[in-house]
């Protein structure tokens, strides 16, 4: 690379940065010309070149990063006194590179127009409405759980490998779309994660690579939350950024796929969320309600809780304050408390669309 073509890419970063963030005044453009215009083409071919792939290319393009950084640094560690100035360019470079490509590839569609406007739904909902919601979803779940289980008592145990829930989440989108066109999905390309080990320590379930569209999820997880894990992922896929959307938009997909374990998978995920808002908003309520649960599922939330509590470890507030920070660089201002704004969604499009029969 020539030093004026180096000049030229370090000079291009605060002209991207400018750019994006006019841009993000303007979601309406960005939903129509890239969130529903150029990121579709570029998503879907990118699920279709490594969707077939049975291990995750991210994962190894990460790898090799990371040696390559590891490497340069070691070549030139002993040399930053006489070269500091072209190590800091070329460290410069590589940044605004990664920073355009997040943005062309995927990052743009944390600016697109929020969910609720798309559609059209109420922002606000009453502690009423809430509370007769989650009754709702509760006894659904409970009748779920029973179906499953035939004892009220007993946990559910998802029977299928990875890779058959993994194709049986395109049932879920498929029925979804008929409804809400807008989520339409094709050309899967979910992996479980090689560093799967690496997500748990930073208490995260799965994640989508930016630079190749694969939806990963983490092997070590309960079995039983991959359904809704996995939707969630793939919302991501199909340019839903936002947490709280995509945390909607997955349990929708679970919920409108015939399978009885996905339904479960996607009630346990409102009953869990709502109960929480309820206990944000009425203690009596909550514990009014949380006695209305079946035993089988609040063994499936102690499964939960006890993975995540066997894994605690010093590091997990930094990986956890670092996504937070991340989120709010992103235009997700409440950074991780972003995911549970999923209720705000789920009892709104009840309104509009009855989720529960």
């Amino acid at each position: 690379m020539t030093k004026r073509t180096k000049l030229l890419i370090a000079l291009s970063f605060p002209v991207q940065f400018i750019l994006i963030k006019i841009l993000s005044y303007y979601p309406e453009f960005i939903e129509t010309y890239y969130s529903n215009g150029i990121y579709p083409y570029i998503s879907k071919t990118f699920r279709i070149v490594f969707g077939w792939i049975p291990f995750s290319i991210g994962d190894i393009f990460y790898t090799i990063a990371g040696i390559l950084i590891i490497r340069y640094i070691y070549k030139n560690y002993r040399l930053f006194r006489k070269e500091w100035k072209r190590i800091a360019l070329d460290t410069y470079i590589v940044i605004t590179i990664v920073y355009f490509a997040f943005h062309l590839l995927w990052g743009m569609n944390y600016y697109r127009l929020p969910l609720y406007k798309s559609l059209e739904l109420d922002r606000k909902y009453t502690t009423e409405e809430l509370v007769s919601f989650t009754e709702k979803v509760i006894a659904k779940a409970n009748t779920v759980q029973l179906q499953i289980t035939q004892n009220d008592t007993t946990k559910v145990e998802i029977p299928y490998k990875t890779s058959e829930i993994f194709t049986k989440t395109q049932a879920g989108y498929t029925n979804l779309s008929e409804q809400q066109p807008q989520f339409t999905f094709t050309h899967p390309s979910l992996k479980t994660s090689l560093y799967s080990r690496f997500l748990t320590i930073m208490g995260f379930s799965g994640y989508l690579n930016p630079f190749t569209n694969e939806a990963q999820i983490n092997r070590k997880i309960p079995v039983y939350k991959f359904p809704v894990t996995a939707c969630h992922e793939q919302a991501h896929q199909i340019g839903y950024s936002a947490e709280n959307e995509a945390n909607f938009i997955g349990c929708m997909a679970a919920l409108y796929n015939e399978d009885i374990y996905f339904q479960y998978g996607a009630y346990n995920f409102m009953v869990w969320h709502c109960l929480k808002e309820v206990h944000n908003r009425d203690s009596k309520e909550y514990e009014r309600l949380q006695k209305t649960l079946n035993l089988g599922i609040q063994k499936n939330y102690d499964e939960v809780r006890a993975f995540w509590n066997a894994h605690k470890n010093p590091l997990k507030p930094l990986f956890k304050y670092t996504f937070d920070q991340f989120l709010k660089a992103n235009n997700q201002s409440k950074g991780i408390l972003s995911y549970s704004y999923v209720v705000s969604l789920l009892v709104n499009y009840d309104k509009k669309y009855p989720i529960i029969p």
